[in-house]
């Protein structure tokens, strides 16, 4: 099966590491290290859950070359004394069983740490942010950074002690050596500023400490932001000039993009095709002669495939399409690509976790980021029936999952497609990428003989008596949220009307114009689904306003998604209305009350409510006055019909059909 995408499989050498493949993990933080910055355990688990899934290199996340001044996260990762060599060569030893090579990334991370959590205050090129309203950090000295570059070259000979393959430095992505790099960050007049070859300073001397320290033989990348895509940063041609000055000892350019207040395009937004970013490391490849790596949003194989035969890249980084399946090089080895649990791109578990709420990261899609899918080894011991009813992204997780332990399992749809309100979302042309998910989860019940689904009926108490129940999932999901507003239920969704709730608008998204100007889009709600109603229409030409009775907009979503939403905005003209309450609802016209208690009339051509969804559950009570007080039926309610959340929630709540299945004594 090799032989389809004979470039992915095609081995490379660099220097004394030979991959295997051009797959490459890209670091990615976790907060899975101990408190100490010790690389734990369940870090373990987790890079080798990639390994064995055929990775050819893994990236370990970035490690602080000089704690607690260079660190930017609570848990992160400690490679600056020789304590942390230990458990670094655990990991590596554990990789390297399974045929994969490893590096790790050094860092340090300047003004993107935070005072709060190293306890003094963070340093940087010039007295500027690395982000707006971010803290500001203290100038470095001269025998500051000095000190610094022999940090980092102390850090690259732990990690070749410690047994790793090559050691990657990072350059980009608003990071100390990025903010050395950047004119919107460095305005030095000494050695270290003004000129490309003096903001290249830095940077060049770590390169060459490191060098000195692990000798000719050992790989060196380096990670750079090739396209900071913000006003006044290095653009692609201010790179390509500045990489001349510390190019000489870099063995593998990792072309990245993106600043903090890029971050959209740093951890790539979800509408951004496969392989979007392939130009830069082509523009760089050329111009230095060097391997580069790619990477973003690259999900389909043909597309990676693509990439390495054009020669725009030498490798393929994947991050969090690695994270949402561990498998995604076995599987498109073996030819199973239906089977890829292909990245949404939706960044909720993963930077949404870890940057925005500072917890350990998870995924939507996967609900076994670490553990993997050893629960489908085990058997259930007695034979088990499961009813599930509702065919969204809950409900399909949970009867897979059931199925696969060994259950006869029965999933009840009321509608033809199964999917639920993901696959609806998905025709938004901006959220196709959404659809994989439903479309894999359909693809796996499809496969499971002990799966019966039936469409297309309704889920009576008599139904589900009669196919014996041992265990109930209900997962009916939600429905848009109509508050007794005057006006609305008069005028939402009515044919040939101008308010729409979101499922009619998608019902209708291909009859919308693509030339809008001159028309007016009135949003009530500023959450992710008016939010999703604004990124149809602005760019279309219309003229959007957005109204919110909460002090902000986008409460709640990731924060790559928060900064390209409002960036659009402001490139747009979007009006945004806060703590603004919508009072009636007209046939062309909402009344809204403003913040000084003052009404006015916004009138539109469009008109959206998008007020959230509500808990849909039209047979739960039945089914506890049924089944719940004979103790032989155990009765689940998850996702959306618990109350209204994400796919996330939903997907863990349907793999916990395990938990319910040990307990009952099934497992």
């Amino acid at each position: 099966m090799q032989s389809k995408y004979q470039h992915i499989f095609e081995p490379l050498t660099i220097k004394q590491m030979t991959l295997k493949n051009r797959i490459v993990m890209t670091p990615m933080g976790t907060n899975y290290g101990e408190q100490n910055g010790e690389m734990s355990f369940l870090h373990i688990n987790y890079y080798e859950q990639r390994a064995k899934g055929g990775t050819g290199l893994l990236i370990v996340e970035n490690a602080s070359v000089d704690s607690p001044q260079g660190s930017n996260g609570t848990t992160q990762l400690r490679i600056d004394h020789d304590s942390y060599i230990p458990r670094l060569f655990k990991l590596c030893e554990t990789i390297h069983k399974h045929g994969a090579c490893i590096a790790i990334q050094i860092n340090h991370a300047g003004a993107s740490a935070q005072s709060a959590r190293i306890s003094m205050q963070p340093v940087s090129a010039s007295d500027i942010p690395s982000k707006v309203g971010g803290e500001i950090p203290r100038p470095l000295q001269k025998e500051e950074i000095l000190h610094i570059v022999k940090k980092y070259g102390e850090a690259a000979k732990r990690a070749q002690i410690a047994g790793f393959d090559a050691v990657e430095i990072h350059a980009g992505h608003s990071y100390l050596l990025s903010q050395f790099l950047s004119p919107t960050t460095n305005r030095r007049t000494d050695e270290f500023g003004g000129s490309p070859e003096n903001r290249a300073r830095f940077a060049k001397m770590v390169i060459e400490e490191v060098r000195s320290q692990v000798g000719p033989f050992f790989p060196i990348f380096v990670r750079i932001s090739a396209d900071e895509f913000v006003e006044g940063g290095n653009t692609l041609d201010d790179t390509l000039e500045y990489l001349q000055y510390f190019e000489k000892e870099v063995d593998v350019f990792d072309v990245s993009c993106g600043l903090n207040s890029s971050i959209q395009y740093q951890i790539d937004a979800n509408y951004l095709e496969d392989g979007w970013r392939s130009y830069m490391a082509k523009a760089v490849r050329e111009r230095c002669g060097k391997p580069c790596m790619t990477m973003g949003n690259i999900r389909n194989p043909q597309a990676a495939e693509d990439i390495l035969a054009r020669g725009d890249a030498d490798l393929i980084g994947m991050g969090r399409g690695l994270i949402a399946d561990p498998e995604w090089v076995n599987k498109v080895s073996f030819g199973d690509e239906k089977e890829i649990r292909k990245c949404i791109s939706c960044n909720i578990g993963c930077a949404g976790n870890r940057i925005g709420v500072n917890r350990p990261i998870r995924c939507t899609i996967n609900p076994s980021v670490n553990e993997g899918e050893g629960y489908r080894k085990k058997k259930i011991v007695k034979p088990c029936n499961v009813v599930v009813i509702g065919g969204g992204t809950a409900g399909l997780e949970a009867a897979c999952t059931a199925a696969e332990v060994g259950c006869t399992t029965f999933l009840i749809e009321k509608k033809a497609e199964l999917g639920g309100l993901a696959a609806v979302i998905s025709k938004i042309p901006d959220k196709k990428r959404l659809s994989d998910f439903p479309n894999y989860l359909i693809h796996r019940a499809g496969k499971l003989k002990n799966l019966f689904a039936f469409r297309n009926t309704e889920a009576t108490i008599e139904l589900v008596k009669s196919l014996n129940p041992d265990i109930i999932v209900n997962a009916t999901g939600s429905n848009p949220l109509l508050p007794p507003i005057k006006g609305l239920r008069e005028y939402i969704d009515r044919k040939g009307g101008r308010v729409s709730s979101i499922t009619n608008m998608i019902a209708h998204v291909t009859e919308y114009p693509q030339d809008l100007k001159g028309k007016k889009a009135a949003v009530i709600g500023g959450g992710a689904v008016g939010l999703d109603v604004v990124e149809f229409f602005a760019p279309r030409g219309a003229d959007v306003t957005i109204v919110e009775m909460m002090p902000a907009i986008g409460n709640g979503i990731d924060p790559v998604s928060k900064v390209g939403t409002f960036a659009l905005m402001e490139k747009y003209g979007v009006r945004q209305m806060v703590n603004t309450v919508l009072m009636e609802v007209k046939e062309d016209a909402f009344l809204v009350k403003l913040p000084d208690g003052t009404e006015t009339e916004l009138e539109f051509d469009y008109g959206f409510v998008c007020l959230g969804m509500r808990a849909n559950a039209p047979i739960l009570q039945a089914l506890y006055d049924t089944f719940g007080n004979s103790g032989d039926v155990e009765i689940m309610n998850i996702g959306d019909s618990v109350r209204a959340r994400r796919i996330i929630e939903g997907t863990t709540e349907g793999r916990n059909i395990l938990g319910v299945l040990e307990r009952r004594e099934y497992l």
